[in-house]
């Protein structure tokens, strides 16, 4: 929990629209064993999402972290989109095409994230198919990029640090993505 708080006021340094508790954002470590046939009862992570609304909130681009026992990964961008979302933000890419491939190319993103992940479509709508010739990411459901820290760095001094390093390099992409989901 003070964790989370520091990494919060860390963030609220650079948004200061950023307004959330540990509590929003802290996942439970109980595992919803309902419908799964691994009836165990614990999750095998620690994680938080850090972004206005908390882990109600899956749907603006913000900051999750996961601590496992042998790493810590860093994600960021749009996980859930609704359809409305996700047709916005191809119109906002074939619009701005240019812009969106400079963000993919720069060398920090590049550094730390690769590239963006997410599931696909397989059939896109006739308006975004010469576009997805061109940047196959448009068919996108998803806009996440995540990077996997090694378990030297969960109690190393730079840790604060590092992430914010992620965070930087993650903040124009989500500033592209938020101007998309308008």
């Amino acid at each position: 929990e003070h964790f989370v708080q520091h990494m919060i006021y860390k963030f609220q340094e650079v948004d200061e629209n950023l307004i959330i508790t540990p509590e929003e954002a802290i996942f439970r470590i109980y595992r919803d064993v309902r419908f799964s046939k691994d009836k165990t009862p614990y999750k095998n992570h620690v994680s938080a999402i850090i972004t206005n609304g908390g882990r109600k909130n899956f749907r603006d681009p913000g900051v999750y972290i996961e601590i496992k026992s042998n790493e810590l990964n860093f994600y960021s961008g749009i996980y859930e989109m609704n359809k409305e979302q996700i047709y916005n933000t191809r119109n906002y890419i074939v619009s701005h095409l240019n812009e969106f491939n400079k963000l993919l190319a720069d060398k920090n993103f590049k550094k730390y994230f690769g590239t963006i992940k997410g599931e696909q479509n397989k059939i896109l709508s006739a308006e975004f198919k010469e576009t997805a010739k061109i940047q196959p990411l448009i068919a996108n459901k998803q806009f996440y990029y995540f990077a996997k820290l090694p378990q030297s760095k969960i109690l190393s001094k730079t840790l604060t640090n590092d992430l914010m390093k992620f965070y930087f390099a993650a903040q124009p992409m989500n500033n592209f993505l938020i101007k998309a989901l308008k």
